[in-house]
């Protein structure tokens, strides 16, 4: 077996084609190189749920990619669900449901139906629909994709009063709490082992190879 230092190291070149939404990782910053290996090294060391999510990827992805295009959302977005509901299923212990992980209010403000009868939050299509809307009216507040990630992650006024606060608007550069200061690292890793599963020691199964390939 290939250690997994081995396939996590990676030279500058490739360091510097990571990216999410055309917006690259920052070369020469020692703090977010190291951030990113660490976080592709927690991917690695999770096999078994690595495998799961290359199945969900290869079921979600075909629903998800036409929406994010109609609502013009950069297509890295779709690994979203999979860092926010890949690995659990039902709700959190905070409210948050389905696919996108809205709580009950959000869902609702994007037109998502949420009662006793009904939670559309577990409806792929409409949630990521709802999930576009809400991604946009971000970006329009945010104009920079990685911070609209974030604050998809921490909430909008939240991610507003830190930029504020620090008087930094690049997100790897502020000073976040551990989840959201984590939270486009882990959309990246999830692209990466996604896209190009080969480099990190896994065999992807056929049908997300040949999503990849089309």
């Amino acid at each position: 077996n290939i250690p997994v230092r081995s396939k996590i190291e990676k030279p500058e070149s490739l360091m510097a084609q990571l990216s999410f939404a055309e917006e690259t990782l920052p070369l020469g910053d020692q703090r977010v190189e190291n951030k990113m290996r660490k976080n592709l090294a927690a991917f690695s060391y999770t096999h078994t749920q690595t495998n799961r999510l290359h199945r969900k990827a290869a079921e979600w992805f075909p629903i998800i990619e036409p929406i994010l295009a109609a609502y013009g959302i950069p297509n890295d977005f779709k690994y979203m669900p999979l860092v926010e509901s890949g690995f659990q299923g039902g709700v959190s212990p905070k409210g948050a449901a389905g696919f996108w992980q809205f709580m009950p209010g959000t869902a609702r403000t994007y037109g998502l139906k949420v009662n006793a009868n009904v939670d559309e939050r577990k409806n792929l299509r409409k949630s990521t629909i709802a999930a576009c809307k809400y991604l946009k009216e971000l970006y329009g507040v945010f104009d920079s994709w990685t911070l609209v990630a974030a604050a998809y992650n921490v909430g909008d006024n939240h991610m507003r009063k830190q930029i504020n606060r620090q008087n930094q608007d690049n997100y790897y550069k502020m000073r976040l709490n551990r989840e959201t200061g984590g939270y486009v690292y882990k959309l990246i890793s999830m692209k990466e082992i996604v896209e190009d599963p080969v480099r990190y020691g896994y065999t992807a199964p056929r049908a997300l190879l040949a999503l990849n390939n089309e």
